[in-house]
């Protein structure tokens, strides 16, 4: 068992949150649901549970939580659906569907909170890219979003495909451009040529996952910066909590403070409160928040 110890506490962030703030990716997970083959395996550590991301959320000034489905446990949306119904109206999920997903699977998965589906073409992902047009179809039809992640160095193979897509979507993690990205060069063309179609938007969110640097990841504050000063309006933002490829306590994120460094790539204070509050709401079709 790791010994890694998460973070749960500290300074909020500065300037505080907005009012009905949504982290849009994190995972969660509760006992009973073991990691199946083909995935990661379950977080080091104790399990982060729903206690632990209550305390986060009470650090941080987060209202509302979008849950996605971990690749420990592939096609089983059994764990994420639980922690939903654990976190209660705060919280809906993005979870695995494919090609036989019913409708009536869908209406059920609706009713448990899912508003969305997760597609990973990256080692121990569920569903990757061959099934985009079938996971599409049926989202498009539930009116759900899509969330796709893929190594972003390869965005010009995979354009006709994505031009294609009718959902609402959201290209995940910065992009995860692993060599890295020229902001005059062919991929941020065409990335924010996707953007002006008016249904995709881009999240920022586990930026260490990507960048070849330390802090303050300046590879990928650099392109973040451009996409966000021209569609502050397509700009969402997630804490990425609990950090599962962070295998190690000194290495662990302060929460707050990289929430502070990824929000500053934003140009002001209202494309901030677009990302926590507004943007989260067209994408996920959340209802405005009411505080309790």
């Amino acid at each position: 068992m790791s010994d890694l110890e998460r973070q749960l506490t500290g300074t909020p962030p500065k300037p505080s949150f907005p009012e009905g703030a949504v982290d849009t990716q994190m995972h969660l997970y509760l006992p009973g649901y073991p990691a199946l083959p083909g995935g990661p395996g379950l977080p080091p550590g104790s399990l982060p549970g729903p206690a632990e991301y209550r305390q986060l959320m009470q650090w941080l000034g987060i209202d509302r939580v979008i849950i996605t489905q971990g690749n420990a446990h592939q096609r089983d949306n059994a764990n994420t659906l639980a922690c939903v119904a654990e976190m209660g109206e705060a919280a809906r999920a993005v979870v695995i569907i494919d090609a036989g997903t019913t409708e009536k699977d869908m209406e059920q998965l609706a009713a448990a909170g899912a508003v969305g589906a997760r597609i990973m073409d990256l080692p121990g992902g569920a569903v990757n890219l061959s099934e985009l047009e079938a996971v599409d179809e049926r989202a498009h039809a539930a009116d759900w979003m899509v969330a796709v992640q893929f190594d972003g160095n390869t965005l010009l193979d995979h354009l006709p495909r994505l031009e294609t897509i009718r959902s609402r979507w959201v290209f995940d993690h910065h992009g995860k451009f692993f060599r890295g990205i020229k902001t005059d060069g062919p991929e941020m063309a065409a990335l924010l040529k996707l953007i002006d179609r008016g249904n995709l938007w881009f999240k920022f969110a586990g930026v260490y996952e990507s960048s070849r640097e330390s802090w303050p990841y300046e590879d990928v504050a650099a392109f973040s910066r451009v996409i966000a000063a021209h569609a502050p309006e397509r700009i969402i933002w997630g804490t990425n909590w609990p950090h599962n490829s962070i295998r190690e306590t000194a290495a662990y994120p302060d929460d707050a403070r990289l929430a502070e460094l990824v929000l500053g790539w934003l140009p002001d204070e209202a494309a901030r409160q677009r990302a926590l509050v507004d943007n989260p709401e067209v994408l996920f079709k959340l209802p405005p928040f009411v505080a309790a």
